[in-house]
């Protein structure tokens, strides 16, 4: 016999979890039995950022993360969720719910929140019964990791789910099978890998798309081996942009929406195009113009249901991408191909690129342009650095201005939800306290949660936190000049600025280390006194407001 806590407390230990990002008050006993086991209980100033903290750290670790809410702050959690959903990012919530036993008495802050984790999970369900919690804890590990990852969800009985406090006859055994991603690794049909191979090498201009799928899969490796066998250039998602060094001499960038005009080009002119754990949405393909539906194609995927879900395939190759790349290379045997003209030009459009950007990328403006923030972190963050970048501009001048330079660097960036990053990446710290790690965001991505850098600072999550702050989200300016009919106005422009605020000060007041840069040869030293300072710091980079990241070539 023991208490649900305890029950719960030694499977979360039994599973690897070491941090579990939460509101109080929730599931109060099992907390304190996860004392027991060493776990830290990172308590946060909201739902959302727990759930982002969470998602950073599964994406880091490989195996789930763990948040909590009680009842009435279970729909911003939900809420927080919708970017590890979009991610296939394994995080798992927990909630206290509603008492049967009193529904529709107008019971203090009652809600019926299932409802809304529907459309954010792979599995959600209501622990009504403590003997009910071993053999759903287990499912809902075995759901977030298995096949395309993604979020689970428990309600516990209780506002702060006080069944927790009830004993039972309870087993609290683990299936380590479901510890981390991927559990297991489905083994493509060996027809399909010859038909993928002989498309591969008789095609005059091939290109590898790579998505998220491969990091998931710890592909990295044979996805770089293939593309170096085939001689194949390669681009990559959003996600998958640490799937190969951005120096290696066949990455070409990032395609699609947030990209690099290199990138998209190169594709444009490939004859056959092999997605490998991308799921082809819109943001990789630029709504599905980059490539045009209809180009040969070849997809190898762990979900059946996203094969040729977006473009006709003369191949597809359900399984694990490590196990496909590797029969691929397998096949393949020991001879190189060689494609030195769709090299050299897939070479030439990365280098066109480079030399149209060069002036921005070294740029010696005041204020400063973001593109040299890119190029100087592409040049100073440690090999082992990991970097969790937001969306909006943040995503799109890190996407297509910054490389990774080492295959033992991580990229994360947000699914889609500006704010993200910076609770991201303390729970990515977190999974990885002797890797430092490297958030990018603007201003108005860090006013969304900035009350978190006193929690970064009482947990000693130590972090750095790059702001390109130019008192806007002028992402948004486009959008208003047009809606203003094609000129900017005073009263337009005042629905994307802000006041001009000095982040390091505000850092400095809540106990972290603050560094305001405003000349770009500042930044450097910056960087590497951040770096090594060991506790939580925040740089402020002024910079121009009236710089816009480059549109989507098509």
């Amino acid at each position: 016999m023991m208490t649900g806590a305890r029950a719960l407390a030694e499977m979360l230990d039994g599973y690897g979890v070491t941090h579990v990002f939460m509101v109080p008050a929730v599931l109060r006993r099992t907390l304190a039995e996860l004392e027991r086991f060493g776990v830290r209980r990172i308590h946060t100033h909201g739902e959302k950022p727990a759930a982002y903290m969470a998602d950073g750290y599964a994406r880091m670790a490989g195996r789930p993360g763990v948040c909590l809410a009680q009842a009435v702050g279970a729909l911003n959690l939900a809420a927080g969720l919708r970017d590890a959903h979009l991610a296939n990012s394994p995080v798992i919530a927990l909630t206290g719910g509603r008492d049967p036993a009193a529904t529709g008495k107008g019971v203090y802050q009652e809600v019926d929140d299932l409802p809304a984790f529907v459309n954010v999970t792979k599995f959600s369900a209501e622990v009504d019964a403590v003997e009910k919690i071993p053999d759903l804890v287990r499912q809902a590990f075995r759901a977030a990791v298995s096949g395309r990852p993604g979020p689970a969800h428990l309600q516990f009985v209780g506002n702060e789910g006080q069944i927790d406090l009830e004993e039972g006859d309870l087993d609290s055994s683990v299936d380590t099978r479901f510890v981390s991603v991927p559990p297991v690794r489905p083994l493509p049909d060996p027809q399909a890998v010859a038909a993928a191979l002989d498309l591969l090498q008789r095609a005059e201009r091939p290109v590898l798309v790579t998505g998220g799928g491969v990091r998931a899969s710890r592909a990295a490796g044979e996805l770089v081996a293939v593309a170096e066998r085939l001689s194949i250039p390669v681009v990559t998602s959003l996600n998958g942009k640490d799937t190969i060094p951005g120096t290696h001499p066949l990455c070409v960038g990032v395609v699609g929406t947030y990209s690099r005009s290199a990138a998209n080009r190169v594709v444009d002119q490939a004859d056959l195009v092999c997605f490998v754990g991308s799921s082809t949405g819109s943001m990789t393909t630029h709504f599905w113009q980059v490539p045009e539906p209809g180009v040969p194609a070849v997809q190898i995927d762990i979900d059946p249901e996203m094969t040729g879900r977006n473009y006709p395939l003369r191949v597809a190759i359900n399984a694990d991408a490590r196990a496909a790349l590797g029969a691929i290379l397998e096949l393949a045997g020991p001879a190189r191909a060689n494609r030195p003209d769709w090299l050299a030009i897939a070479r030439g459009e990365v280098a066109a690129w480079r030399r149209h950007h060069l002036r921005h990328l070294r740029s010696d403006a005041v204020p400063i342009r973001p593109e040299r923030i890119c190029a100087e972190l592409t040049d100073l963050v440690p090999d082992d650095a990991c970097i969790v970048v937001d969306t909006g501009h943040a995503g799109m001048w890190m996407g297509g201005m910054f490389d990774t330079r080492s295959a033992d660097q991580r990229y994360l960036r947000s699914a889609g939800h500006l704010g993200w990053a910076f609770p991201a990446a303390l729970g990515a710290k977190c999974a990885a306290a002797d890797r430092p790690v490297v958030c990018f965001t603007g201003d108005a991505g860090l006013w969304y949660h900035i009350a978190e850098i006193e929690t970064a600072v009482r947990w000693g999550i130590n972090t750095v936190t790059v702001v390109n702050n130019n008192s806007s989200g002028n992402q948004s300016a486009r959008g208003f000049d047009r809606a203003y009919g094609g000129q900017q106005t005073p009263e337009g422009r005042r629905l994307w600025t802000f006041n001009e605020v000095d982040f390091a000060r505000l850092a400095q007041g809540m106990g972290a280390m603050g560094i305001r840069v405003e000349k770009p040869d500042q930044f450097g030293a910056a960087l590497e006194r951040a770096l090594a300072a060991e506790r939580p710091v925040i740089i402020d980079v002024v910079t121009d407001i009236e710089a816009m990241a480059p549109l989507a070539v098509v």
